[in-house]
């Protein structure tokens, strides 16, 4: 790869909605720019953007997978992000690499969900993007059709670049409306033809809409243009240019990746109107020293800085960390500083990421996009800067996991194994989270929906060798009383020379907090050197409840009496005789099940309102309020975990992957005396619930 300024460098993702064949786009660009010899297919499992095993398999994108190409002395970084929504922090974390977003429209389905969610985050990041009309060569391909559902998406800013010829099986080429000249595909390759006489005056006008842009750029061009004087190409490329680049227009280009046509075009493109790293108008950072914002301009002899915005965990290899050069040069075998966590960095071999391959390069200039391994402390969302002019950027905000779901190995010996490839697939996955709940003793992985935790699952199998098995989490249910109790604890056992004598009279009520204990013992009934042996017997038991063996709350237990043995007495003898009064305290003061309630918010567009309050009321919820928020409609409401398995999976559907949600603990309440009952029967299948 040549060694290129700022200027000549364009960072392009690619973004579509799952199916709208970006893979394939970003495959037939590798190969136009002679980057692969042949074009792989999903289908062979052969492309160099999908290598990873899962993606293989499932014919989807799984991870944001980098190339870099040349093309007419540019080079292009591509990134392939994923179009399926349980892999959305990897689209996420390309957001702070790329300068422009070419963003895959299918000509048979449209504009998509995925469509609108991705433009809307790159719009939120002010990253300026154009539209590619794929798959014209499909069945049902409609070009008119869905240039009209963009437009009507996104606004009158959506303008035409260029035009198909034909479309279906008869798709054979388009139509350069800058430069008014058509091209048809002819063995395999672009030739310049004749504009179809049928689309002259379409053509035409279309043209104009191009030029009446360019003539609001400037002054000039627009007295220019009004005048009738004829715009020169360079003028209306400059225009062009200016108007992508602020956003205020959004180019359409058309064209098939399968079939390789619109390919070359779509490259032109971005040489000629994308932006480049130098086109940037400012990188603002924080400057450690003082804390302020500082606010610099992309500069290849600029002190270095670099944000990281991907790392990949491999068991062999080591940590891979991807970052994408902001200021400044890297070289290989240097030192850089992690300002995240105050610590020096030694730089290896610097790498240009190709897919699965990495090629080895001495080094990155501004604008660049690389890699290096085996940094000790550097992790995703991190900063790597000169030692001497310290700088920090902002986070990656990633989306909250979805979905909880419990693992275990499939072999008890591989507990250790999983323990520590989950944390190397963490490292790599901001969006996947682990936690231990140490109360059901469970290991809990949270990620973005089923696909994206089956996919760690596999990913723990092939990169680290272990079988897991995923199940629904335990919910920690808790025990409580309602009611009073005074119960007796005795335990006397005379089995010859020394027994055991231990005996108290403990009342049992409702109390806040998880447990109180006191004693009221007068005359020494209870000899005081016992009594804190009650008191671990009470909470020994509280441990496991009498109904389903839950953890016991809100229970103050008062010792008021007893007696004792002068010489049969011992600690171990009241502790036994606490717990006995602990079983029948429990029994006697109307025991019965907690569940946690869960505080949820969801946001989701007006029309699906009625839909999200009806499925909240199914799952036992309470709606607390609706508030308008960003354009959308937030729902509040209180809901019992128990009730929340796999909501995100049920919110996806019911808003056609609209809605969004979060969710926190509230408080304990009662469970219904019908739920409850299957929940003891569960806990005890051998013992009947008295109703």
């Amino acid at each position: 790869m040549n060694d290129y300024k700022p200027a000549s460098v364009r960072n392009v993702g690619i973004y579509a909605h799952g199916g709208a064949g970006k893979t394939t786009l970003s495959e037939a660009m590798l190969y136009a720019a002679k980057a692969i010899d042949r074009m792989g297919k999903i289908n062979e499992g052969n492309t160099t953007m999908d290598y990873d095993n899962e993606e293989i398999k499932r014919q989807v994108s799984i991870s944001l997978s980098i190339a870099p190409i040349e093309w007419k002395g540019t080079g292009i970084n591509i990134l392939d992000t994923p179009g399926y929504f349980d892999f959305e922090g990897e689209v996420v974390a390309s957001l702070r690499a790329v300068d422009f977003g070419v963003v895959v429209v299918c000509a048979a389905s449209g504009v998509e969900v995925g469509t609108e969610k991705v433009c809307s985050r790159l719009s939120s990041m002010n990253i300026p993007r154009a539209f590619f009309i794929n798959k014209m060569d499909r069945e049902n391909a409609d070009f008119d059709k869905t240039l009209k559902q963009i437009k009507d998406t996104f606004g009158n800013s959506v303008i035409p670049f260029m035009l198909p010829i034909g479309k279906e099986n008869n798709f054979s080429g388009y139509i350069d409306l800058i430069n008014m000249k058509a091209f048809v595909q002819k063995n395999d390759k672009m030739v310049n033809s004749e504009i179809p006489q049928d689309m002259v005056p379409l053509a035409e006008s279309a043209r104009d809409e191009l030029l009446e842009v360019v003539a609001g750029t400037s002054e000039e061009l627009m007295d220019k243009y009004f005048s009738g004087e004829e715009l020169t190409t360079e003028e209306i490329k400059s225009g062009l240019k200016t108007a992508v680049i602020s956003g205020d227009t959004i180019p359409v280009l058309v064209g098939s990746g399968q079939q390789c046509i619109g390919v070359e075009a779509l490259l032109d493109f971005l040489v000629d109107y994308a932006p480049s790293p130098a086109d940037r108008e400012d990188i603002e950072g924080i400057n450690t020293a003082d804390e302020e914002t500082e606010i610099r301009y992309p500069k290849e002899d600029d002190p270095f800085s670099a944000f990281v915005f991907k790392t990949i965990a491999d068991p062999f290899v080591g940590r891979l960390s991807i970052f994408r050069v902001l200021l400044g040069t890297i070289n290989s075998d240097g030192s850089v500083y992690n300002p995240n966590k105050n610590a020096k960095e030694k730089v290896g071999q610097l790498y240009l990421i190709k897919g699965k391959k990495q090629i080895p390069v001495d080094r990155l200039v501004s604008g660049d996009i690389g890699a290096v391994s085996k940094l000790a402390v550097t992790a995703t969302s991190d900063t790597l800067c000169d030692a001497g002019k310290k700088v920090k950027y902002p986070p990656i905000e990633f989306p909250a996991p979805s979905l909880e779901l419990a693992i275990e190995p499939k072999s008890k010996g591989d507990d250790e194994k999983i323990n520590s490839g989950l944390a190397r697939l963490m490292e790599e996955d901001p969006t996947f989270e682990v936690e231990r709940n140490a109360e059901t003793g469970q290991t809990i992985i949270k990620g973005m929906g089923e696909l994206h935790l089956e996919v760690i699952a596999r990913k723990l199998m092939d990169k680290f060798g272990v079988e897991c098995i995923l199940t629904q989490p335990k919910i920690p249910y808790r025990e409580t009383i309602k009611g009073k109790a005074h119960v007796e604890g005795k335990h006397k056992k005379q089995t010859g020379g020394h027994g055991q004598f231990g005996h108290v009279w403990i009342d049992f009520e409702p109390a806040e907090g998880d447990f109180v204990f006191e004693e009221k013992i007068f005359g020494g009934s209870v000899p005081k050197q016992y009594i804190p042996a009650v008191e671990k017997g009470l909470r020994d038991c509280i441990k496991h409840g009498i109904l389903a063996g839950y953890p016991v709350v809100n229970m103050k237990a008062t010792l008021v009496d007893g007696s004792y043995h002068p010489v049969d007495s011992s600690e171990m003898s009241f502790k036994i005789a606490a717990s006995l009064a602990f079983k029948k305290g429990m029994e006697q003061a109307n025991p019965v099940l907690l569940e946690p309630v869960m505080h949820v918010e969801v946001q989701v567009p007006e029309e699906f309102m009625g839909d999200i309050i009806g499925d909240l009321n199914k799952r036992r919820g309470k709606i607390l309020g609706m508030n308008p928020k960003n354009g959308f409609q937030l729902v509040i409401a209180e809901v019992p975990q128990a009730e929340m398995y796999k909501y995100g999976n049920d919110l996806r559907s019911i808003t056609q992957a609209r809605g969004s949600f979060s969710m926190r603990f509230e408080r304990y309440e009662e469970v219904l005396p019908s739920i409850s009952e299957k929940i003891i029967e569960a806990a005890n299948p051998k013992v009947k619930v008295a109703k």
